[in-house]
């Protein structure tokens, strides 16, 4: 879970407050502004392929998963124990609204085993120690083994709380559609980290 800093804990109700009211504004790096409580939410997704080609998204962070932090940090509900992080093939920017329950409709998640990825399940977002706001996965990146007769075209991520490829249940907490879709190939180590930040202005 996140580590907010003493000023983010001081503006947490006005940050809450707005989040209930959709009073926010998206950024132009794909955050959101709360005006009120002076606090901007963001985070990146870094990917490559085989170790080459390092590329960089900025993400949206969706309601749902704002929502659950604040619930989970302030409040009594309890912390999903992982994230997972979720290939999609839609060639779709995701919208704030997004859910769990309907990320995989809207996206187009990919979830089949012989023209996707080998694992299993969706790849676990093994975080570092939070601190100075921020939490990633870069030091152990998620990792996809790709599957394909062909060419697979992967336009974007997201991350969940449910490991279940498909699955509908738990939070959608952010995701990103690249700005350049990817083209794996058989056999294609597709390496994804994410960074999530909160800052007081």
């Amino acid at each position: 879970m996140l580590n907010l800093t003493q000023d983010l804990r001081d503006h947490a109700p006005e940050f809450l407050r707005d989040l209930s009211n959709l009073k926010f504004e998206q950024t132009d790096d794909g955050g959101l502004y709360f005006p009120a409580s002076k606090m901007v939410a963001r985070g990146v997704y870094e990917h490559d392929v085989n170790g080459l080609d390092p590329q960089s998204d900025t993400n949206l962070l969706t309601t749902e998963g704002l929502t659950s932090l604040l619930a989970v940090y302030l409040g009594a509900t309890a912390k999903y124990a992982n994230f997972y992080l979720a290939l999609y093939a839609g060639a779709i920017s995701p919208v704030n609204t997004w859910t769990a329950a309907n990320f995989t409709a809207n996206a187009s998640e990919i979830t089949s085993l012989t023209e996707g990825h080998s694992e299993a399940t969706r790849q676990e977002f093994v975080d570092s120690t939070a601190a100075a706001a921020s939490i990633n996965n870069t030091a152990s990146k998620a990792v996809f083994t790709i599957v394909t007769a062909t060419t697979l075209t992967v336009n974007g991520v997201g991350l969940l709380s449910s490991s279940v490829r498909g699955g509908t249940t738990g939070v959608l907490f952010s995701a990103t559609r690249f700005a350049t879709a990817r083209s794996l190939s058989d056999a294609d180590l597709f390496n994804i980290g994410y960074t999530v930040s909160l800052t007081s202005t």
